[in-house]
């Protein structure tokens, strides 16, 4: 069985990937990947970005919450990214 699925099991951050759905040019995008780097960077988390712009399926979806932050592919947080909850999402 996965880590990730025992009942109580903690999961690895270096399991987890965490997305940023944005755009360029985007002031709140910035800051947001900035505290995105430095938490994945620590914690060993996967990062990758994905432009709301090329990809009618986000920006149908996600338009007027960018930047929109993504854990294991589901919503965790818009506008803005709190540095410790981001953390907690990872180690919890």
């Amino acid at each position: 069985m996965s880590p990730l699925l025992r009942r109580g099991a903690t999961p690895d951050p270096a399991s987890r990937t965490v997305t940023l759905v944005g755009k360029p040019g985007c002031h709140l995008c910035d800051q947001a990947r900035e505290v995105i780097l430095k938490v994945t960077g620590e914690l060993g988390a996967a990062f990758e970005e994905k432009d709301i712009t090329q990809d009618e399926a986000l920006y149908r979806a996600y338009w007027e919450q960018i930047p929109v932050t993504l854990v294991d592919g589901r919503q965790h947080d818009f506008w803005r990214v709190d540095e410790q909850r981001l953390r907690k999402a990872l180690t919890a």
